[in-house]
């Protein structure tokens, strides 16, 4: 080919008679094909009804359209996020004009639905909520272990949880294809629609004597599983049913979210297999 051509390869310096090559450049909108930016593209995903991840406004602007954004966004319960234009300008280097957005790689379920159907399915039900699980490779890893140990679904907050991207995706290696995530504006009320509907709501956390491999996890149950740095939230484990812990015998005190979350469900799914023999009784399809 004649002359210099522009190109994302760029030619570097010959080694050992070698040409060398940089490796190209790509703006993180041409990395993420789930990123849209501009108010018309952003309000037009949300009125057909896209699965919307995140939404970042730029702060400090206002005017006729990006208040037409807001008003739309409210009227259909998503939240926004207000953001320095810096961020934006990171997210992409093309006219953003102040609003990019995310679309889920996933499609979001919701409790009520899911729990029904275990039920009429002759099933028992297991759950595991997450209470701001915010790291997409532990999402990711959770969401691995959940599915090979038949979790019916699982349950993560609206706001100050893990977005759900191409890390966590990987991470989970297809099991977000597979296994049911439902997405819920007030975990508060979910544990209390479970706790109605005859599942047991058990916090996992070390503050507590009882342990998991004493309990009885035969039944219907949920387990929640807190954050790496500070647990499961008060408020949440006021509400639980009860508290469990895994045993430690090392010095560190704590262990992965993932790991441990890998080690209630197999402790439930070792109980359930011995009780109904060759059968779990819970779904892994």
């Amino acid at each position: 080919m004649n002359g210099a051509r522009e190109d994302k390869w760029k030619s570097n310096d010959t080694v050992h008679g070698l040409r060398l090559f940089k490796r190209p450049f790509y703006t993180s909108d041409q990395l993420n094909k789930n990123l849209l930016f501009g108010i018309r593209p952003v309000m037009e995903a949300v009125q057909a009804g896209k699965e919307i991840e995140k939404i970042y406004i730029q702060q400090d602007i206002s005017h006729a359209l990006i208040n037409e954004l807001k008003q739309l966004l409210k009227k259909r319960n998503l939240i926004y996020q207000h953001v320095p234009v810096e961020k934006l300008n990171r997210l992409t280097q093309k006219n953003h004009q102040g609003a990019v957005c995310f679309l889920s790689e996933i499609t979001y379920h919701r409790t009520e639905d899911i729990v029904p159907a275990i039920f009429e399915k002759g099933e028992v039900p297991l759950l595991v909520i997450l209470d701001r699980i915010t790291d997409v490779r532990n999402f990711g890893a959770i969401a691995r272990v959940a599915e090979c140990a038949g979790v019916h679904a699982i349950i993560i907050p609206l706001r100050g949880a893990a977005q759900v991207n191409g890390d966590a995706m990987k991470a989970a290696a297809g099991a977000l294809n597979r296994i049911p995530v439902c997405r819920e504006e007030n975990l508060k009320w979910v544990m209390q629609f479970l706790k109605d509907s005859g599942i047991e709501v058990v916090a996992c956390t070390e503050k507590t004597d009882d342990g998991i491999y004493e309990a009885d996890l035969r039944g219907p149950v949920a387990f929640i599983m807190g954050s790496e740095e500070d647990g499961v939230s008060g408020e949440y484990m006021k509400r639980a049913d009860r508290k469990l812990k895994i045993p430690m015998m090392g010095e560190i005190a704590s262990l992965n979210v993932s790991v441990a979350t890998g080690i209630v469900l197999y402790e439930t799914l070792r109980q359930r297999k011995a009780k109904s023999g060759a059968g779990s009784g819970i779904h892994n399809d």
